[in-house]
């Protein structure tokens, strides 16, 4: 089984109380923007990357709010996924790439906990975090 690390961007409009979500044309679901870590790449410039990459928008990357680990059975890859709060500093979202990415949507909270796997809860991310350091 090959170790695959994907990184996710948590970005919360608080005026609106919305999250950023993506549909992914590949895997056909809903998920945060984000994807795999790339080598050489820390989790931090890999989050950074996808954005731009998905969304069009560089970004602010703050604490993680979640690991979570799954083996894919189709693929044969045992991944973590680190999910960090995060804030766009620049450009609005958009579509970038439609051949990974369907639609781009700001949606309330019951439909984010409706598409992503926290036993908690999507809101309950939005209070916890674990500090990341890169430590060379």
């Amino acid at each position: 089984m090959k170790r695959v690390d994907v990184v996710y961007a948590l970005i919360f409009d608080e005026t609106k109380e919305k999250i950023l979500m993506v549909n992914n044309v590949e895997q056909s679901n809903w998920t945060l923007p984000g994807g795999a870590v790339e080598p050489g790449e820390t989790l931090q410039q890999a989050l950074m990357r996808e954005a731009e990459e998905e969304i069009g928008c560089k970004i602010s990357v703050g604490n993680i709010l979640a690991v979570n680990e799954a083996y894919t059975l189709n693929d044969h890859h045992h991944a973590i996924f680190f999910t960090f709060q995060a804030k766009i500093l620049t450009g609005n979202p958009s579509i970038r790439d439609e051949t990974e990415i369907s639609a781009i949507q700001w949606v309330d909270m019951q439909t984010a906990d409706a598409n992503m796997p926290y036993l908690r809860g999507v809101e309950n991310l939005l209070n916890a975090s674990a500090p990341y350091y890169f430590q060379g």
